[in-house]
């Protein structure tokens, strides 16, 4: 198997796989008279493979932040189906892609052999391998519950009884191992409660028959996500690929050089970077993407934070964890792309009681029209607020491109 730094790369500009890494990720053009249908929300999730779950709610679920960033305002009840619906209607299921993550069903057998890692106890948090280790006679008796009674939530199991009289041992335990079976692919989540707790239920009453499929070989299944992988970033370093989709490192870099190999993958030498790149044999070098567009720091785009400042040249930390006195931003920041650059960044909050958009801050990035991107920005700000139903946006005036943006008329 060839070295995949010894192999002629294409030579791929700065500006070209700044252009690359947006082509794959689904953005559109916002188009009023088009209707966000289920089926263009689907369209847009295959493009990123996922829509990565988070708890924060300051602002919104990320995961609906995504399809509204890339096709503009739409029912957010239609991403419910998909998640959480019939099953007629559901055409996403929960696991650990990048992180807890929504993801087709059809990919459904590309993640088995996360499952099987870890029905060896492997790849997955320590409290969950020795609980399913330690303890499997508790384990089971959370599939045989899910079997007589269906779909349950940890919590519910405090006082549950268990055979012969005894008491569930308390929902930490029930949770680490309801934890365990998850990722283990033995049960999955039927939908998420408001206070985001996960209902469980056995797989096959969710995403019926695919639940059973047999088990792809480890390396395919890994080619095959680094496929989609390589399409939805455009140009990538195997550090970029394993990151994606959580890879294990070793296997990262069998299945790269296994592709390149097989020109499945093509190498790219990429103005600025220290490792080598690689894009799909397909590629279209030359296309060119200049969405415009507020992202959640959730937002594939974001994920990961060296990648962003290595296409975009945009140094960007989420500072949740940051104590308050230190953060620089604030708390929940959005940057904002405009024609491709990241020029601004807003920190955000919905006044749900209020219906209103607040900004706390907002910071222009040197160099660019502040006018402009002010008038563009508060247009992008009305639309969001329209998209999570809020009456009207209200800025804090702390600075003077907060002063600018107060000042701007919305944009139609």
């Amino acid at each position: 198997m060839p070295d995949v730094t010894e192999l002629k790369p294409v030579s791929i500009s700065a500006k070209q796989a700044r252009h690359l890494a947006l082509a794959g990720q689904g953005f559109e053009t916002p188009d009023p008279a088009r209707p966000v249908d289920r089926r263009r929300i689907m369209k847009m999730i295959r493009k990123t493979n996922m829509l990565q779950i988070d708890s924060v709610n300051v602002l919104s679920r990320a995961h609906y932040m995504p399809v509204f960033s890339r096709l503009g305002v739409y029912d957010r009840a239609l991403l419910d189906q998909l998640s959480w619906g019939t099953a007629k209607q559901r055409k996403l299921f929960e696991y650990w892609g990048h992180e807890a993550s929504l993801i087709p069903v059809e990919d459904y057998p590309l993640y088995r052999w996360r499952m099987e890692d870890a029905l060896r106890g492997e790849g997955m948090w320590g409290r969950m391998a020795a609980i399913a280790r330690d303890e499997p006679d508790f384990v089971a008796s959370l599939l045989r519950h899910l079997e007589r009674e269906g779909t349950t939530a940890a919590s519910t199991l405090n006082e549950e009884p268990r055979e012969g009289g005894s008491q569930w041992w308390g929902w930490t335990k029930a949770k680490t191992a309801m934890e365990y079976l998850f990722w283990s692919g033995q049960v999955m989540a039927r939908k998420r409660r408001g206070s985001f707790e996960r209902e469980y239920d056995l797989p096959h009453r969710i995403i019926g028959d695919v639940a059973h499929e047999s088990v792809l070989p480890r390396d395919v299944a890994q080619r095959a996500l680094i496929a989609k992988g390589i399409v939805a970033m455009g140009v990538a370093t195997i550090a970029d690929l394993r990151k994606y989709f959580r890879l294990p490192t070793e296997d990262a870099k069998a299945r790269v050089a296994e592709m390149v190999e097989n020109g499945d993958l093509i190498p790219a030498l990429v103005e600025g970077w220290q490792q080598p790149g690689f894009i799909a044999p397909d590629a279209k070098i030359r296309r060119r993407a200049t969405p415009s567009a507020l992202m959640v720091p959730f937002d594939p785009v974001m994920w990961e934070r060296d990648r962003v400042e290595r296409i975009f040249g945009f140094n960007y930390r989420i500072e949740i964890y940051t104590p308050a006195e230190k953060r620089q931003y604030g708390y929940y920041v959005l940057p904002f792309m405009l024609d491709g650059d990241f020029v601004a960044r807003v920190d955000l909050k919905t006044d749900r009681q209020a219906k209103l958009l607040r900004v706390f801050s907002a910071h222009a990035e040197p160099g660019c029209d502040t006018d402009h991107v002010a008038a563009q920005l508060n247009a992008h700000l009305h639309q969001l607020a329209q998209f999570l139903e809020m009456d009207a946006v209200d800025i804090t005036e702390m600075n003077g491109f907060s002063k600018r943006l107060a000042g701007q008329r919305a944009m139609a």
